[in-house]
């Protein structure tokens, strides 16, 4: 059987922007798997947001 190689692939948590600015209670987080080599980069997404229950920027975090 072959040996799973690790890969690039690495697991991010995205963070609403807009909830922090809000002043409500709690936090809309949401877990991903990104690619590191394709996107170096911080991720950015849309994303629901059920305390304020709409759609709003969830960026990635640590």
């Amino acid at each position: 059987m072959a040996k799973k190689s690790k890969g690039n692939r690495v697991q991010v948590i995205l963070e609403c922007t807009e909830h922090k600015h809000s002043g409500q209670p709690g936090t809309s987080r949401y877990i991903t798997v990104k690619n590191k080599k394709n996107t170096p980069e911080r991720l950015e997404l849309k994303k629901y947001n059920d305390i304020l229950k709409k759609v709003t920027v969830h960026k990635e975090i640590k």
